[in-house]
């Protein structure tokens, strides 16, 4: 049975994410708009595009991915572009965990995968999450750019991207809410940017 006397301001919900998203525009466009050129160029000259988080910033990996492997918008006829979220494999994130720690098994796939030229977005709300920091610190030995999608003060993984998008929030729900939609601006950007002719006037 619903309770009558519940009571949740959804507008308000919606207007704290709308705030967190106003101190995205003032503070980080410039950014976003840097790296998603800096994406489309890797992607360009043979790049690929490897993704790390966990929990939420997995699921945002995964969809980050997806959108580029397949398609962002319907309209844009292109070639599928190589982008590949670290966190989809079951067996070698259980073996990983098993045998060398939960806190390598991003680091692992950045070794096996990774080459000079690659990018490696990680992602963290926190930017504290070991497995991420430690996946920087190889894609940084190999020649990989690296780039932080994270939040609050950037934590531990700030200081080892060479790029770091941190949005201006604590709350994760928050950050997260703006980690896909940065995505998202990516994957426009980087259709523009490789496929002119779909968008001239």
């Amino acid at each position: 049975m619903i309770r009558e006397n519940f009571y949740f301001d959804v507008n308000k919900r919606i207007e704290r994410s709308i705030e967190t998203k106003k101190k995205v525009i003032e503070h980080l466009s410039n950014i976003i708009l840097e790296v998603g050129k800096i994406l489309a160029e890797r992607l360009k000259t043979g790049g690929k595009i490897l993704l790390c988080g966990n929990g939420g910033s997995a699921a945002d990996s995964q969809h980050i991915a997806a959108e580029l492997v397949i398609r962002f918008r319907g309209s844009v006829k292109r070639k599928a572009l190589p982008a590949i979220a670290l966190t989809v494999d079951p067996s070698i994130m259980t073996a990983g965990g098993n045998d060398i720690g939960f806190e390598n098994v991003f680091a692992r796939e950045v070794e096996a995968y990774g080459k000079e030229g690659d990018v490696l977005v990680g992602i963290s709300t926190s930017g504290n999450s070991p497995n991420v920091y430690n996946a920087i610190k190889v894609a940084n030995s190999l020649g990989l750019i690296s780039i932080g999608l994270l939040g609050g003060d950037g934590g531990k993984i700030a200081p080892l991207c060479k790029h770091k998008i941190i949005v201006p929030e604590t709350e994760t729900a928050l950050i997260q809410e703006c980690h896909i939609m940065i995505g998202h601006i990516w994957c426009e950007i980087i259709e523009e940017y490789l496929f002119p002719e779909q968008f001239q006037k």
